[in-house]
């Protein structure tokens, strides 16, 4: 299908008077969480909050830092979760998307919110 990017706004909701970052995110439901650059982490001073070791791609594992809260807004949704530290660019993960009712369009290679449910975020709870 190739790359997908889509522009998401990140903020920290313990820091309000810091300004959102707006990152243009790798869009990947083959991956599980948020993740964001170190240089990111800074600008949101985001403390850790745990480590996790995460396996890669290459089947290699790393331990790597986790932080949160993070607030995710991309066009009328809004969730949050926490991030996983590491690489050189955000990447929205299954999670994050799945909170948010965000869906992969193939046929234009973009990201968007539910079609089924244009107006406000569906989820099931059962």
């Amino acid at each position: 299908m190739g790359l997908i990017n889509a522009n998401v706004e990140l903020r920290n909701p313990r820091k309000p008077e810091l300004e959102p970052v707006h990152v243009d995110a790798l869009v990947d439901s083959g991956s599980v969480h948020l993740c964001i650059p170190e240089h990111i982490r800074i600008q949101m001073k985001l403390n850790e909050i745990d480590k996790k070791e995460v396996t890669l791609a290459d089947g290699s594992r790393k331990l790597v830092s986790y932080v949160g809260p993070i607030e995710l807004r991309f066009k009328n949704r809004i969730g949050f979760a926490g991030a996983l530290v590491m690489g050189d660019q955000a990447l929205l993960g299954a999670i994050p998307m799945e909170d948010m009712d965000l869906v992969i369009i193939p046929k234009t290679r973009t990201l968007g919110v539910n079609p089924n449910s244009p107006n406000i975020a569906t989820s099931i709870a059962k």
